[in-house]
Parts: C-alpha cells; sequence; structure tokens
C-alpha cells in the first residue's frame, strides 16, 4: 500500500500507513515542498509542534510524527529547547570508506553497462547525471571564445598554418605560470608542457616513470577512466584507502612504500573526484615530503583545483613539492571549452622525458585555440567566469543536495564537496547501485554506480551524480523518480 501511494501520488515517504497516518505524511509532504523550493530557507526555524498543530487544526501528535520523519530524512533537526531547524547541509560521511563488496557476477557486466551510459549521455530525451561535463550555455563563455578566436584568426592568420611543437605556446605557458601563483605553485612558463587535455597529460606523466609490470598506488574510489589507461599501459595498481573528509590514508601510505616497490603515487588532493574534499596542507605537505624521502613520483590530477568554493583557494600539493617529484597537471575542457582540448602538466624532474613523449605521441597542440586561452586568461575574462561558475556549482550542489535528503531514502549520505560539481552519495547497505542505475537508464536517467571507481568490486551502494546542467523541471523531476526507484530497492 504504501509502495502504491509512493508511486501514484509522487508522496515523499514511502512508509506502510493507515488512514489516519496520511495526515502527517501529508504535512510531511508539504513542509519539504516548501523547503525545497526555498519558501523555508536553510537554517530557519519552524513553528513549534504546539503553534503548528493549532494553525493547521491538527494534533500535536500528527505534527511531532511529520516533525520525526522530516528529522529523519535529514531535513530538519531538533535543537534542545530552541525547537526545530530547517537543517543547512545534509550528514556526509565521517568515516572511512568501508561499503559492502559486490556480488562478482556483477562485475562482469561493468564493461555493457559503460557503453549502454556513453551511448545514450548526449540524447536529449535523457536526463544525464552521469557525465562531467558540463552542459549549458550557463557553464562555458561560449561567445567571448568565439569572438577572441575570430579576432585572433583576423590578426593572425599565419597561426594555423603551423605546429606548436613541445613544450607549447609560450604566451598560454607565461599566462598559466602566472595564476598557479594563486594556488601555491612557484613555476616559469619553462617548466610547463601543453597537452590534449589532462588524460593526455596523466598518459604522458605514467609513462615517463612506469614500465609494464610496473606498480603505482591509486586512491580509492578514483575517477574510474584511471583503470583502463593503466591497463592500456601494462601498469599494476594499490588501492589505497581514502577517507571522504581527509583523503588517503597516509599512514597506510608510508607503510606500502616500505614494504613494496611503487613506481609512482596517482592522487586527487584538491577537489578530489568523486568524493569532493581537499586535502589538509599538513597532509599535503606530509605526501610531498614523503615522495621526496622515498623518491617516488607524485602524479597529482589538479583538474578541479580552479573550482574550489573558499577565497583565497586552498595550494595544490605541487605547491609542497620538494624536489620535483611531484608532477601536476589539469585542463580547460571542464571550465572554458571541452572541444579545446587544452591542458598543461608541471612535469618537475621529469620535464625532458614528458617532452619527448608529447613529442611522440600527440605532437602539437592547436596554435590558435593555445592563443585564445591565453587571451582570455591575460585580460580577466578567465578570472570573471571562474568567479560566476563557483557561485553557480556552489548553489547547484546545495539545492541538488536537498532535493536528494528529500525524495532518497533514509540513511542516505551525501557529500559536501569543497568545489567542483560531483557527489558522492552512499545509500543504505541493502542498494545495489549497479541495479539502481540499471532501472534508472531504461527510465532514461543517466548515473553512474559506485562500483566503477575502484577495481576492487567496492562501493555497491554508492553513486555519483553530476550536477553540472542547467536545473529545469526535467532534471528535478528525472533526481525525484531516481530518489524513488532508490527507495523502492530499499524496502
Amino acid at each position: 500500500m504504501g509502495t502504491d501511494l509512493y508511486c501514484h501520488h509522487h508522496s515523499l515517504f514511502a512508509d506502510a500507513m493507515t488512514e489516519t497516518a496520511l495526515l502527517y505524511l501529508q504535512l510531511a509532504d508539504k513542509i519539504a515542498t516548501a523547503i525545497q523550493q526555498g519558501i523555508i530557507a536553510p537554517g530557519s526555524k519552524l513553528l513549534s509542534v504546539r503553534d503548528c498543530a493549532r494553525q493547521r487544526k491538527l494534533s500535536i501528535n500528527t505534527v511531532t510524527a511529520a516533525y520525526r520523519l522530516l528529522e529523519d530524512k535529514g531535513l530538519i533537526e531538533a535543537r534542545p529547547k530552541s525547537g526545530y531547524f530547517v537543517r543547512t547541509q545534509l550528514p556526509e560521511p565521517t568515516q572511512p570508506l568501508k561499503p559492502s563488496r559486490a556480488d562478482e557476477r556483477q562485475a562482469d557486466t561493468l564493461n555493457a553497462f559503460i557503453e549502454a551510459i556513453l551511448s545514450h549521455q548526449d540524447q536529449p530525451d535523457y536526463v544525464d547525471f552521469g557525465l562531467a561535463c558540463p552542459k549549458g550555455k550557463a557553464f562555458y563563455p561560449t561567445e567571448r571564445l568565439s569572438r577572441l578566436t575570430a579576432g585572433i584568426l583576423r590578426k593572425q592568420s599565419d597561426l594555423v598554418a603551423k605546429y606548436a611543437l613541445p613544450p607549447g605556446s609560450l604566451t598560454l605557458r607565461q599566462q598559466i605560470a602566472q595564476r598557479l601563483i594563486q594556488l601555491g605553485v612557484s613555476v616559469s612558463a619553462d617548466d610547463l608542457i601543453l597537452t590534449h587535455g589532462v588524460l593526455d597529460a596523466l598518459n604522458l606523466a605514467i609513462r615517463a616513470v612506469t614500465k609494464p609490470g610496473a606498480t603505482v598506488i591509486v586512491e580509492t574510489p578514483t575517477y574510474f577512466n584511471l583503470y583502463p589507461l593503466l591497463e592500456a599501459l601494462g601498469v599494476n595498481w594499490l588501492e589505497i584507502t581514502t577517507h571522504p573528509l581527509t583523503g588517503m590514508d597516509l599512514d597506510e601510505l608510508e607503510a606500502t612504500l616500505q614494504q613494496t616497490p611503487i613506481a609512482a603515487i596517482i592522487t586527487i588532493p584538491t577537489v578530489h573526484n568523486p568524493l569532493g574534499f581537499t586535502m589538509s596542507r599538513e597532509n599535503k605537505a606530509r605526501l610531498a615530503k614523503m615522495a621526496n624521502q622515498y623518491q617516488v613520483p607524485v602524479i597529482e590530477d589538479a583538474q578541479h583545483a580552479d573550482l574550489q568554493f573558499v577565497n583565497p583557494p586552498e595550494p595544490l600539493l605541487k605547491a609542497y613539492d620538494e624536489g620535483g617529484w611531484v608532477m601536476t597537471s589539469a585542463s580547460y575542457t571542464k571550465t572554458l571549452a571541452p572541444d579545446f582540448r587544452i591542458g598543461w602538466i608541471a612535469p618537475g624532474r621529469f620535464h625532458e622525458s614528458i617532452r619527448k613523449l608529447k613529442f611522440l605521441t600527440s605532437v602539437a597542440e592547436s596554435s590558435l585555440l593555445s592563443e585564445a586561452i591565453a587571451q582570455f586568461l591575460e585580460n580577466g575574462g578567465y578570472e570573471r567566469h571562474l568567479r560566476n561558475l563557483r557561485r553557480l556549482y556552489s548553489m547547484q550542489i546545495n539545492h541538488i543536495r536537498s532535493l536528494i535528503a528529500q525524495y532518497f531514502p533514509a540513511g542516505t549520505r551525501a557529500s559536501q564537496p569543497t568545489g567542483g560539481f560531483i557527489l558522492w552519495l552512499e545509500l543504505p547497505d541493502n542498494i545495489n547501485s549497479l541495479e539502481l542505475a540499471r532501472r534508472a537508464l531504461a527510465e532514461h536517467i543517466v548515473c553512474i554506480p559506485g562500483l566503477l571507481y575502484s577495481t576492487s568490486q567496492r562501493y555497491q551502494n554508492c553513486l555519483r551524480l553530476t550536477c553540472c546542467f542547467e536545473m529545469s523541471e526535467k532534471y528535478i523531476q528525472g533526481l525525484k523518480r531516481l530518489g524513488e526507484i532508490a527507495c523502492e530497492l530499499a524496502n
């Protein structure tokens, strides 16, 4: 009965109910909707139980039951001797992630599922919470970049008739070096090499310091495209426990370095994908010191570091590099123009190896597009654009977290990212996120199950959602339906 009411009347709460119980559920729905729509703002105090009962002509028991249900869902909180308040955020994971392991038979179907996801991501009738690529004009300065590019082409038409051989455009490298000062990194243009996006940079860095059969350390969970890259290069990996708030377990890392030959450490210490944390300065300094002590290269993915919500931003791991052992890379595909495919790497002591590898593989980047980005950085357009992006993503993440609190099963936890546009959800233990993603895909909703973020068949009950779309009723209803499917699986 409860499930039927949930499906047909779009109730937010699917508990078993009697006719009398409908009253408290209806009240809970009304309050939850007001919170979602911003009518009741985060941090606001609700009416007291007695005042609410009197105003709505309900019993005190009915209002108490509604408030307790909202509290269980993480939408409101009771404060001693003060009353009930709208929560400002969802509960976050506070312990190192140790989710249940998936059935091994499920792992056999992951590749087919990935292909299914990719085949539907750009179709307009699908609601896409999977692809970590912003969708919509609000996220890219398309018109300004178009004008810049056209102007450059008129004035320097010869740019399209020559290669920008490694290390790439000097003008852009100078601008990148200037910007890196804000992130605590002091390098010159000569210390940088332009790449074909961040994946190209990671490929170059891994190839520069490993041979087939070597072993590298990765975080768990981590960016799922990293695994096929390592497989293609014939490189093995060890997963190190990664805390959802503080990052890689450095004690476990050091113990591994003392016992096992390690060719490199691959990490995303600033605005992690998918967990969203930023490692503390103390831990970054310790990790950099460890790299120098054990003479192990660290490959730092700083793809989302420009999207930190704090101002001034936290420094990169590279800022603490003692002996050139840290290689840091990022790109402009998530912030400026995905089709430009312009990235960079600061390779430290591995500069010459990577320059040669770059020449032998992808050769060069577009001179025209490099010049356009350089001018956009130089005239201040990029910084203005980033301020708007950070504000937009911060607001959107808070909005989506409130919807998750409203529509997803009790016990759901959601990350509170330090930047970017990615949320990591821990669902109740009895929910298989691969099955959830399958059912959602059948209803034209795309999301990524947690199983893809580790090769140890972990995170069966976890889910990654992206928040980089223009919010519309289509996406709200898609998120609501995703939550409904999760509730159905939880029961």
